[in-house]
């Protein structure tokens, strides 16, 4: 009898099931259903988190019913979603708020703590420094700002947690997301009272889940659940991953040394280690399997700027617009001429009041120009995080790129030639979905573990090498991008923001 593995993969917005062969890793049906974010005020966005579950039972009944298989065949549920925002629950389950990672209100209290030395702290506990859409940053917010509401919390999410829990009925995290949130002592992989009490949450530790490792099973799925999407109740679902791990393992990543690339709505860039990294930072580290780690740089500095950057001026062209956004940036010639750009809508890593721009535009330039601008200045700040792994110690000789910008026709290239690598692009385009899948298929003993499940279930499809000759080019630019920035710092500063 056929075995089929389903992967959930909730983004910021979008939430996506897909369903494949656990022989092959092929795909059966992929199924997306977009939610809205709303903005209660500037640099608040949040989501309906009942929006959120109802998306995830339409997608899931969709890709059942698009793969035409019988789902007494699907061995395990897989789930991956976005990390860090804050997804609280009351003390009965239901649904209090959802705060999505692309949140920035807490930039304040950041820049506070910031003058108090509170990452120095924090640091050598968790592997992380607070900054504005941190989990328990978020939860410190919410204490200080919302105090009515920070008193209904009962239970403290990540945003597949809250999916899983549906599903299940059960109330647990796992170590990929609650590591990569900075709420877990590293290198011990626990809850730990003094990180929570630098944070000022001494009260919080009743509302933290059960903790489990990613491919446990977490629960199986409800008679209720069974009902709404036409899946079999009973069937396992595992405590599910941090959707940057799971994005490494669907593209193929397992090995020590490997290094994974996400140009999707952040900016991800992470390498799989033995050991935690302890000096110089890094942005985050987060548990990887049983035994090792991933260290990672990210910021909300990617792909999203060209959704945005689409939705807002791109209206009127049908068809696939970001096909089309592609097509424009191969028409001209990588030229110094060509504007500037800083992907900062949602501010910057290292400075939470940085705002995205175009810079030295003239009137020759076009659309064409303008998009080329923010696919090299997207590249940029990824290499930025790149030399900030490198500077901590990682060595990095290759790196597969998934997301949304693997999938166009010429970033990819681009990539390669500003960061001096060889980049592949994996066959599977959904990459989070299908990591989610392995750790199921290894949840209930198809895989040994993750190495064969990338074994059986990825392959690559396109490889892209470095063109020496755009060194120079290249090289010229991102000088230009920094020192624009490290100018631009003070300006930022005095500018409205929340």
């Amino acid at each position: 009898m056929p075995d089929y593995l389903l992967g959930l993969d909730a983004g910021n917005t979008v939430i996506k099931a897909a369903l494949f062969d656990a022989a092959d890793g092929r795909e059966l049906a992929v199924v997306a259903q977009d939610g809205r974010a709303s903005l209660p005020a500037p640099g608040h966005v949040e989501r309906d988190l009942d929006e959120l579950w109802a998306n995830a039972v339409a997608v899931i009944s969709s890709s059942i019913a698009k793969a035409g298989i019988d789902p007494a065949h699907i061995r395990a549920i897989g789930c991956a979603g976005h990390g860090n925002g804050l997804y609280a629950l009351d003390r009965t389950g239901k649904p209090l708020i959802g705060i999505q990672s692309l949140d920035t209100r807490a930039v304040d209290l950041v820049a506070a703590w910031a003058a108090e030395g509170l990452g120095a702290r924090t640091y050598p506990l968790c592997r992380q420094g607070p900054w504005p859409a941190q989990t328990p940053t978020l939860l410190a917010w919410v204490k200080r700002h919302r105090p009515e509401l920070y008193g209904q919390i009962g239970t403290v999410l990540l945003c597949k947690d809250f999916v899983v829990g549906r599903l299940t009925g059960a109330r647990v995290s796992e170590t990929t997301d609650m590591s990569g949130c900075g709420l877990l002592s590293i290198p011990g992989r626990r809850y730990a009272a003094e990180l929570l009490e630098l944070f000022g949450l001494d009260d919080a530790m009743p509302m933290l889940p059960d903790l489990l490792e990613s491919a446990d099973i977490a629960g199986r799925v409800t008679p209720a659940v069974a009902a709404a999407t036409g899946l079999v109740a009973g069937t396992p679902v595992v405590a599910g991953l941090f959707d940057v791990v799971a994005s490494a393992l669907g593209s193929g990543v397992a090995e020590t040394g490997q290094a994974s690339i996400i140009a999707g709505s952040w900016s991800i860039n992470q390498v799989v280690l033995e050991q935690p990294i302890d000096q110089p930072p890094v942005f985050m580290q987060s548990s990887f399997d049983r035994s090792r780690w991933l260290a990672i740089e990210s910021s909300a500095t990617s792909a999203a700027n060209l959704e945005w950057l689409v939705h807002q001026f791109m209206g009127e062209v049908a068809g696939d617009r970001f096909g089309l956004a592609s097509e424009l940036v191969a028409s001209i010639e990588a030229s110094e001429d060509t504007p500037i750009y800083h992907p900062f809508l949602y501010g910057a890593q290292q400075d939470g009041r940085a705002r995205a721009g175009f810079y030295g535009i003239g009137g020759w330039h076009g659309r064409a120009h303008m998009l080329r601008a923010l696919f090299e200045g997207v590249v940029f700040e990824h290499a930025r995080h790149l030399d900030q792994l490198r500077r901590a110690g990682a060595g990095i000789a290759s790196a597969t790129l998934s997301g949304g910008g693997s999938r166009s026709s010429v970033w990819p290239q681009i990539f390669a030639d500003v960061l001096e690598l060889p980049v592949t692009v994996s066959r599977s385009r959904e990459t989070g979905a299908l990591g989610a899948a392995i750790a199921a298929g290894t949840g209930v003993g198809l895989f040994a573990d993750y190495a064969a499940g990338t074994r059986t279930m990825t392959a690559p499809d396109r490889h892209y090498l470095p063109q020496p000759q755009t060194r120079p080019h290249y090289g010229a630019r991102r000088e230009t991008y920094t020192r624009l920035a490290e100018l631009m710092t003070p300006v930022w500063a005095g500018m409205s923001t929340p």
